[in-house]
């Protein structure tokens, strides 16, 4: 296994992590009662809650990021044997 194989189990997994930690944070943020349409960028919608939807959401998709390119990680770890060469250079 290669530096390209990493690349691509460890930044794929990381981005549909992301995205499906994003959409869940929104199906929380709706059951809380908010305002569905927030959208963080638009300078009309409250700051307050602009700053909390993306405090939510950037948690939620931090967390599942880092949860899920560790349990890559460790898939390829075990499957070639040795951690990832991104990862054993970080920790010179």
């Amino acid at each position: 296994m290669g530096s390209m194989v990493w690349k691509i189990l460890g930044t794929g997994s990381a981005i549909l992590a992301g995205i499906a930690a994003t959409k869940v944070a929104d199906q929380i943020w709706q059951k809380a009662g908010h305002d569905t349409s927030i959208d963080p960028k638009d300078p009309d919608s409250p700051v307050m809650a602009a700053l909390a939807y993306a405090a939510l959401t950037g948690l939620a998709a931090g967390v599942a990021r880092t949860l899920t390119t560790r349990k890559a990680a460790q898939f390829y770890a075990k499957s070639a044997g040795h951690k990832p060469a991104e990862i054993t250079d970080r920790n010179l």
